[in-house]
């Protein structure tokens, strides 16, 4: 049992939410929309990665005239139309993880890319809203994920230093993120395994969210 780690932060989509994939379709389509390519591998790259990292890798794809705020704008209608269609689904053992850490008085938190609007409106759909303790987001920091400022910014929330936190992750830019913040990261995979230099910075890798309660008994 690790005693010291006295909260958990979740990353969102991936991690909490199997909403991902929708970004992994939704990129390219919008790309295409505006006369671009996008190949699934740069898709990829995109996953939790906030600004000022994103606007300046679509520069280095696309040339110092692509207009990133226009194009992501076009992709978040287009995310927006799936999830009303098909809805945001749970990944396995998130309601559970949830209800079990506050049931033993472990705090939580969400570290999203989102604004927090729309993580507000995305877990009161899905009734997760109640169950965070701090919920941080993008637009409440000076720079995004891969950069630690998110995960710094929930710990002092939280009030606690960073190695008193799990940090629950999903993709590389997050993982990094947790990373260089101090937490303990945990990753679970959801689109891609970690290669040998991600394995360096995880503290453990889990097959789902309710292995979690295991690392504290």
């Amino acid at each position: 049992m690790d005693s010291k780690v006295k909260a958990v932060i979740f990353d969102l989509d991936g991690t909490l939410t199997d909403t991902e994939k929708y970004y992994q379709t939704a990129w390219p389509k919008a790309l295409e929309h505006f006369g671009y390519t996008m190949e699934k591998e740069k898709a990829l790259e995109l996953r939790s990665l906030g600004r000022p990292f994103a606007p300046a890798k679509f520069k280095e794809w696309y040339g110092e005239d692509f207009d990133y705020l226009k194009v992501r704008e076009y992709r978040k209608g287009i995310v927006e139309e799936m999830i009303s269609r098909t809805g945001i689904e749970l990944k396995p053992g998130a309601k559970e993880i949830l209800t079990w850490l506050r049931e033993n008085s472990i705090l939580t938190s969400l570290a999203t890319a989102n604004d927090y609007e729309r993580t507000e409106r995305y877990l009161k759909k899905i009734g997760l809203f109640e169950y965070f303790d701090k919920i941080i987001c993008a637009n409440m920091v000076e720079q995004g994920k891969p950069a630690p400022d998110i995960y710094a910014y929930a710990c002092k929330q939280l009030g606690l230093s960073p190695d008193r936190t799990f940090a629950v992750e999903d993709s590389p830019n997050g993982v990094t993120s947790a990373y260089r913040a101090g937490c303990k990261v945990i990753m679970i995979p959801d689109l891609t395994q970690p290669d040998e230099e991600l394995k360096k910075m995880l503290y453990k890798k889990l097959d789902s969210l309710s292995n979690i309660k295991e690392l504290f008994s």
